[in-house]
């Protein structure tokens, strides 16, 4: 059996935009003719200046309605960003994942004909099958923990 120890992180990402870090651009749409093509700047392109993300939109007829939808693929984006991020953050927390084959076990159980209970990688050793089938397994961590002290230090 392998257990699996993930984080319990926030999944509510808020994405916050400061109107300080834009950097809003207005220019003339192009596309097939209409009364305002050419003529009114209606279209928009938003630059959230930390990240480097643009956003444009000019397919709506009035620049307040550009805009708005540029802001929602602008958040979109950083959502999609952040939520990456908090994955990369995840997935360093947990670790390289290692599979519950054979020789994959970081301890040994002999219950017959003698008792005994070894760590693999450390080779400690327990007589005392029950106390560690019952959960007492100090010994083990203090063993493993001075392991990687003495890997540290040499």
């Amino acid at each position: 059996m392998l257990v699996e120890v993930v984080p319990d992180l926030e999944d509510e990402i808020e994405v916050q935009i400061n109107p300080d870090d834009l950097r809003i651009d207005t220019f003339h749409a192009g596309g097939h003719g209409g009364q305002n093509v050419q003529k009114n700047a209606t279209a928009i392109r938003i630059t959230h200046l930390p990240t480097g993300l643009i956003a444009s939109c000019q397919n709506e007829r009035s620049l307040a309605q550009n805009r708005a939808m540029a802001m929602k693929v602008l958040r979109g984006r950083l959502y999609a960003l952040e939520d990456a991020k908090r994955e990369e953050e995840r997935a360093r927390l947990k670790g390289k994942h290692v599979s519950a084959g054979w020789g994959n076990q970081i301890r040994s159980y002999v219950l017959h004909p003698y008792h005994m209970v070894k760590d693999l990688r450390t080779d400690h050793e327990v007589g005392n099958t029950d106390a560690v089938l019952d959960g007492d397994i100090d010994s083990f961590m203090h063993a493993y923990l001075e392991s990687l002290v003495g890997e540290a230090q040499a």
